[in-house]
């Protein structure tokens, strides 16, 4: 058990790491929240005046406002549906003796370590190309007229991207969850006469439900601020289209110089990824005490 002396002693070495820490957090935080309430403008230096809150009046009511909300929104659903769907699946594959199954694994997850800029790169130069892009030759080989995906469909072509990153850490911890699996139980149910898809249903998912919220957590988290895949592909176009509340933060702080108004923007998204957080956080922690 520790002592009092002992615990004053700990708090008082890991206390330079906490200062450091929280000086890391407010004091960016604490200058974006006051950049916010100026007309702060990089093209007009030195003629920055105090305008309270028109900075989050123009940056709620402005139309790419929603637009940013709404591709977020989508941008983080459609990642989560396609990482736990495939990860279900590629855990199923996984957990089967294979040989080979060690490289397989591998193989698989390595896409989470490729750097988010590199992925990006990939796939707009080498497979979603109108031109040289392997999906394209593949259309002309069953000649179809190849798809534009990034000036067609731009956000679903982010969502893919993203997803392919992701997809590897969604696998590992469902494949954790899936080799805790009790086989004694799925041989009762097969003797009980249990077809797999009965087995599937009301054994394997049940067991992966504690599983599936970590992964939707963590993940959610992570794409609320997805960035880089956006401004190396499509820009957040055509107009738009891929534009995600990240992106336009940026767009207004970065490209429109407007520093105001991308603090306000920042701070109104900070808040939205909190409430997000909270909301998560209560369901997921109901599921995980169930």
């Amino acid at each position: 058990m520790a002592t009092d002396h002992s615990r004053i002693a700990a708090r008082f070495m890991i206390s330079p790491a906490v200062i450091l820490l929280l000086g890391w957090m407010i004091v960016p935080l604490s200058m974006t929240v006051y950049f916010s309430f100026l007309n702060y403008n990089l093209l007009t230096p030195g003629l920055e005046k105090w305008i309270g809150l028109t900075n989050y009046e123009f940056f709620l009511t402005d139309p790419a406002f929603f637009a940013a909300l709404g591709n977020t929104l989508l941008l983080v659903g459609g990642v989560l549906i396609i990482t736990i769907v495939g990860g279900i699946g590629l855990a199923i594959l996984l957990d089967q003796p294979m040989w080979g199954q060690g490289i397989v694994r591998i193989l698989v997850i390595a896409p989470f370590f490729v750097m988010p800029t590199v992925s990006a790169l990939v796939w707009k130069n080498m497979f979603m190309n109108p031109v040289n892009g392997l999906f394209a030759h593949a259309a002309k080989a069953m000649g179809l007229q190849p798809f534009d995906f990034l000036a067609h469909a731009p956000l679903f072509s982010i969502i893919l991207i993203v997803a392919w990153q992701w997809l590897p850490f969604a696998t590992l911890i469902l494949l954790t969850a899936m080799q805790s699996l009790d086989q004694e139980q799925l041989e009762a149910a097969k003797m009980d006469g249990a077809r797999k898809i009965s087995r599937f249903i009301y054994i394997v998912l049940p067991h992966l439900a504690r599983a599936v919220t970590v992964v939707v957590l963590i993940q959610t988290i992570f794409l609320l601020s997805v960035f880089a895949e956006i401004l190396v592909t499509t820009n957040g176009g055509p107009g738009y289209a891929s534009t995600n509340i990240t992106y336009l933060v940026y767009v207004q702080s970065l490209l429109q110089f407007d520093v105001g108004g991308g603090s306000a923007g920042g701070i109104v998204a900070v808040i939205l990824a909190n409430i997000g957080a909270i909301f998560l956080m209560r369901i997921i922690g109901k599921n995980l005490e169930a």
